[in-house]
Parts: structure tokens; C-alpha cells; sequence
């Protein structure tokens, strides 16, 4: 392992890539999956339905990743500025490489335009961990932030099901639930403890200016997403997106944004 973060660390924006390509490779190979029909019927539903299959890989392989690595080694959550393991820096150094892969697939596409909120989001989050790739600062922050990759294994479900027409399954009404949990506890609650931890050490923090200002806007991005998510799920004001048999036509991309 050693031996390996040697490798890293002396060319990150390499291994980077090689990580996104490696995405790229689980993108095509989720496509032999079954797909539901009203899915399959929509060209918008099919590409989102197989950019959600990447995004939840992603989401359960880093999210489950950066827990462990909190639980083994605490100091992760005192010590955001230099504190960092092999399997940090590997991890950071593959969420790095799908955010990039994610962000290239939705340009690509031709989907940049009714998905500029998440390139932005991305082109935030890719800047903030090649900054603690190449200088080895933050790597433990950039963990940190991973761990809103919990809620977003639900996120990806309860959108999945939107597209799949499932509002009124049992396993939607349970998921929106568990959601909202996960949104508060991991997403919320992470972003909280970053923007407090920058705070509260910012005299001495490198570039934490920068940092500061990042943190302010994914927190307003945050809070926005999570009063769409409770009008959307818990107080909902019509029906206006549902078009005939229940698919979303000329309103479909308003519908699974929400």
C-alpha cells in the first residue's frame, strides 16, 4: 500500500484519470442490466437511468469507505488539515475520478444546459480534492465531505423510482423516509462540521478563505435541494408533472429534478 500512495502522490492528476476511466469502464457495464420499460421508452430517462447506476456505485463504494476509515482511524474527524492514510488518499483519489467521469458524461450528452447545478457542484468539489491531492493538505476534509455519499445512495434510489414510475410504492414511501434522515444526519450534519471547523480554525488554515467561501456555497445549494426534497415528498401542492398514463412528457426533466 505504501508503494502504491508513493505512485499517488507523485502523479495525481494521472491516477485521477485512470480512476475516471475506470468509471467510464462500470458505465458500460451496467448498460447489460435490465431496465424498466417506461425507462427504456424516454431518451432523457435512459440516460439519467444509467448516469444513476455510476452515481450509486460511486455513492455506496466511497460512502461506506469513508466511515470506515473514520471509525479505524479517528483522528480523521480532529485533524482535518494534515492528517491522512493510504486508503484516504486512494479514496479521494477515485471520487475525484468519478466526479470528473460524471461531469464529462453529462457535457457530453448534451446535458450541461438542464444540468448546470450539478456541473457546478462538481467543478467545486473536483478543485477542493485536486487541491488536497497535490498539496497533501485536507485529504481527512475531503473524507469528511464523503460521507454525504450516505444519503446520496437514497437520493439516487428515490430518483431511480421516480423514473421508473414507483411514486407509489411501498419501498418510495419507506426510501423518502429513510432519505430525509440521511439528508439531515450525513449531508446537513457534514456540511455543518466542515463550515464550523473552517471557522473556528480559520486564522491559521491554509487558503481558508477559499475553503470558507466553497463551503458557504455548497451549504446554500444544500439547504435549496432540501426544501425541493420536503415539498416534493411531504407537501406536495399538485399533480401538474404527472402528463397521460403516467408519464412526464414535455415536463419530464422538471419532474426528476425535483
Amino acid at each position: 500500500m505504501e508503494a502504491l500512495l508513493s505512485v499517488l502522490k507523485g502523479h495525481p492528476g494521472p491516477a485521477v484519470l485512470v480512476c475516471s476511466l475506470l468509471f467510464r469502464v462500470a458505465h458500460q457495464l451496467l448498460q447489460r442490466l435490465p431496465v424498466p420499460t417506461v425507462v427504456r421508452q424516454d431518451a432523457f430517462r435512459s440516460w439519467k437511468w444509467k448516469n444513476l447506476s455510476v452515481s450509486m456505485v460511486h455513492s455506496v463504494l466511497t460512502g461506506t469507505w469513508a466511515l470506515t476509515c473514520a471509525v479505524i482511524w479517528p483522528e480523521t474527524l480532529s485533524n482535518i488539515h494534515k492528517f491522512h492514510t493510504s486508503l484516504s488518499y486512494l479514496l479521494i483519489c477515485v471520487s475525484t475520478g468519478y466526479f470528473v467521469h460524471d461531469a464529462g458524461d453529462i457535457i457530453l450528452t448534451g446535458h450541461g444546459r438542464g444540468s448546470w447545478e450539478f456541473l457546478l457542484h462538481h467543478a467545486m468539489v473536483i478543485w477542493c480534492f485536486l487541491y488536497a491531492l497535490y498539496t497533501q493538505l485536507y485529504i481527512a476534509g475531503a473524507l469528511i465531505a464523503l460521507f454525504v455519499e450516505v444519503n446520496s445512495v437514497t437520493l439516487h434510489l428515490r430518483l431511480m423510482l421516480k423514473l421508473a414510475n414507483a411514486q407509489s410504492s411501498s419501498m418510495y414511501h419507506i426510501n423518502k423516509i429513510v432519505n430525509l434522515f440521511t439528508y439531515v444526519m450525513f449531508r446537513l450534519g457534514t456540511q455543518f462540521y466542515l463550515t464550523w471547523y473552517i471557522v473556528h480554525n480559520y486564522s491559521w488554515l491554509d487558503h481558508g478563505g477559499y475553503f470558507l467561501i466553497t463551503m458557504m456555497m455548497m451549504n446554500i445549494m444544500m439547504v435549496i435541494y432540501f426544501y425541493r426534497l420536503l415539498r416534493t415528498d411531504f407537501f406536495p401542492r399538485s399533480k401538474r408533472y404527472t402528463g397521460q398514463n403516467g408519464t412526464h412528457n414535455n415536463n419530464s426533466k422538471k419532474f426528476l429534478s425535483d
